[in-house]
């Protein structure tokens, strides 16, 4: 346990960039490199939907070398399961997450002085990551540098899936500032590839960069200045598509996970700064009054997302490493490699739900439900109504309100076993009784609404009812057998073949 415990520390401060991250990718029997010539238009997306649809012993990340026409190779899958999406937050398993933030979050005023001020200084640490940055001189991110000579045909952008609009960046960490505050937010927008100077931004209404396109059209400024970084430290990527509370920084959060105040670097052509060992920067600037139709697009639904209007991305310049990778993630139907990544999401996220509704167990957002579709949760209920207290409270809260099906169980069902969840809800729920439907904002790349971004939505109330909620009959006991037969069986299971 100490050796590993060694071994993860020394990943989290040695891991500064792709290259860091991929190498321990292969050391820990997680990774394909493939030499043979492959087309990155369809060919990476064939070949990486097979290999995240595989058996979990083959599902690995992939490293394509020989990227037909271009020196830089692509990576993808890389956060495409559970032990490779811990890896890159330094943990053994995702639940550490969940662990390590309540751990911070209780805190009271009980136990020695030495325990208050050493969760007193985890407190500190944590809000100090949130505005702690290091900008560093003669960055890795700008060893090539491109002012005039740029062009996005030197990148290996790749074409997803047939009936796409284009070529799509779809891992970037897209960096704007709120034209009013100054405050920068770092989102994952796809990317679609114009001409070799010009990108399309598909931010949705929801996320904090259509807050500041919308900011700036208040202020009626035209230009905001931006950065698309590719590559560097895989939790710089992974945080770019983190819901964080608006003016929060995602890059802080890398600090605070990293222990040390991440390396920055000051772009030459934006006022802005960018992690200094990204693979790839793309500077310019986002025009809200240049507005391109983007898409179509084979989206994380499953579905080609339809064509819609977005603001164009006018490129200034582009920076890179001397020998960059270039990730990519394939997006399609489920499961894919974003579920890992909507599952770091959810594991950090409920201590903090648990804050506000403290009745709550444990949450799953299932890879079939697409992170807008179902959420499932499980409370302690205490009083009638309990449940449907909990639907509504969730409706309110930040994208969660987008989500279009809430199911409620009881606190001894565990939501992670889809199968017994499955099982409760049909046993348990009376249609007419326990269900609520109503009209409220969802996803806007839901295509089931016949309206943009608003919709019916469902609650499901699977808990055992009291008689106030109208059951006037007693609740029927699950089918279990006695604690005490079950020690008196004395088998060994495996060496009589059962097992």
């Amino acid at each position: 346990m100490v050796l590993l415990l060694i071994a993860m520390l020394c990943y989290i401060f040695l891991m500064h960039g792709l290259k860091d991250f991929i190498d321990i990718l292969e050391k820990e029997n997680e990774l394909i490199r493939l030499k043979k010539p492959v087309s990155k238009d369809l060919e990476i997306t064939e070949i990486t939907d097979r290999i995240c649809k595989a058996t979990p012993d083959k599902n690995k990340a992939i490293l394509f070398e020989n990227v037909v026409g271009y020196d830089i190779p692509i990576v993808t899958n890389i956060f495409g399961s559970e032990k490779r999406i811990s890896l890159c937050f330094g943990v053994k398993k995702l639940e550490e997450l969940n662990n390590k933030i309540t751990g911070l979050l209780k805190f009271d005023f009980k136990g020695s002085i030495f325990e208050l001020l050493k969760r007193g200084g985890e407190l500190f640490n944590l809000f100090k990551s949130f505005s702690s940055e290091k900008i560093v001189d003669r960055p890795a991110c700008q060893q090539v540098i491109f002012k005039n000579n740029f062009s996005l045909n030197a990148l290996p952008i790749p074409h997803i899936w047939p009936k796409d609009g284009g070529r799509y960046i779809t891992l970037p960490q897209v960096i704007t500032c709120n034209p009013e505050t100054g405050k920068r937010n770092v989102g994952m927008y796809r990317l679609q590839a114009m001409d070799d100077k010009t990108l399309i931004v598909h931010w949705q209404r929801h996320k904090h960069g259509r807050e500041h396109e919308d900011k700036a059209k208040e202020l009626n400024i035209r230009y905001i200045p931006s950065a698309i970084v590719i590559g560097g430290d895989p939790l710089c990527i992974w945080a770019a598509s983190a819901p964080l509370p608006p003016e929060m920084d995602e890059y802080g959060l890398v600090s605070f996970f990293r222990g040390k105040p991440l390396e920055m670097a000051k772009c030459i052509t934006q006022p802005l700064s960018v992690p200094a060992h990204a693979d790839i920067v793309i500077e310019g600037y986002i025009d809200i009054e240049d507005m391109r139709m983007e898409g179509p697009f084979g989206d994380h639904t499953g579905y080609y997302t339809p064509q819609a209007l977005f603001p164009s991305f006018h490129i200034t310049a582009i920076t890179m490493k001397k020998d960059p990778i270039y990730p990519a993630t394939i997006t399609g139907i489920p499961p894919m490699e974003d579920f890992w990544m909507g599952k770091a999401v959810e594991r950090l996220a409920l201590p903090f739900l648990k804050m506000t509704l403290p009745e709550i167990q444990d949450i799953n957002m299932p890879s079939f439900g697409v992170f807008h579709n179902l959420l499932i949760v499980s409370i302690k209920k205490r009083f009638p109504g309990h449940a449907r207290k909990v639907i509504n409270a969730l409706w309110g809260m930040g994208l969660i309100s987008l989500t279009k099906a809430i199911v409620v169980v009881d606190h001894d069902v565990d939501v992670q076993d889809l199968y017994r969840v499955g099982w409760y809800v049909l046993g348990n729920v009376d249609w007419l009784r326990d269900t609520i439907i109503m009209e409220g904002p969802v996803d806007q790349l839901d295509h089931a609404t016949d309206k943009d971004s608003f919709g019916g939505k469902i609650g499901i109330d699977a808990t055992r009812k009291f008689k106030e909620e109208g059951y006037n009959r007693q609740w029927p006991e699950i089918v279990k057998m006695d604690e005490e037969v079950i020690k008196k069986v004395d088998i060994d299971w495996e060496a009589a073949g059962i097992f």
